[in-house]
């Protein structure tokens, strides 16, 4: 890894552990094991820190949804995707999205941090917000409008249904962040829950 790399990478480290406004810069060019200087011919400040540590999770997400054959940022394509998938392919991208972000390392250093500064720092609680819930919401609603009008779906709320499909999901995922030993059982409940809404929501093929 070089050293730009290693920045960011290190920078994650202490602010889920600290929290970001108590980690200096000084602090993370001592964890490179760096000196500050040398640090500024990377990265102006923390917060251009800060964004790259997001465009790094950006780039992940994007690659781990190009594995399980999704796009991940293309909600049309994501629609016309699920629209001819079986059940079980479905079952399979939920339970391969929820083991990258629940193991990936930087993805879950960085929800412990957005968790430990949401009531500390008012910007950081918008972006936990708006991390993990109000884009997955509004993405799931687009996909499920689409798949409603194309006759995959029961005509309902598609804001709601997006609701009732992701919060059990992440809320697994919270769980099994303070109780790692919970990861099989959240895996199987995952199964149950998207078989349920299946049956409760997707209409039946002729």
């Amino acid at each position: 890894m070089n050293t730009k790399g290693r920045i960011v990478n290190e920078a994650l480290i202490l602010f889920s552990q600290k929290g970001y406004s108590d980690v200096y810069v000084n602090d993370i060019a001592q964890a490179v094991g760096i000196k500050a200087p040398s640090l500024y011919k990377h990265f102006k400040n923390k917060q251009e820190i800060f964004d790259a540590i997001l465009e790094e999770l950006r780039g992940n997400y994007t690659k781990q949804a190009t594995l399980i054959g999704i796009d991940g940022n293309n909600f049309n394509t994501d629609a016309g995707i699920y629209a001819e998938i079986s059940e079980e392919m479905l079952i399979d991208m939920g339970k391969n999205l929820f083991l990258f972000f629940l193991h990936d390392s930087h993805m879950k250093l960085f929800r412990k941090l957005l968790t430990i500064e949401q009531f500390r720092d008012s910007e950081l609680g918008e972006l936990y917000s708006k991390q993990y819930f109000c884009d997955p919401l509004s993405y799931q609603r687009q996909i499920f409008e689409i798949l409603i009008h194309i006759g995959k779906f029961k005509s309902v709320d598609p804001e709601l249904l997006a609701l009732e499909f992701y919060a059990p999901i992440y809320t697994l995922l919270t769980v099994c962040d303070r109780q790692p030993e919970r990861e099989m059982d959240a895996l199987n409940m995952i199964e149950k829950h998207i078989r349920q809404f299946n049956k409760n929501y997707a209409e039946e093929k002729e």
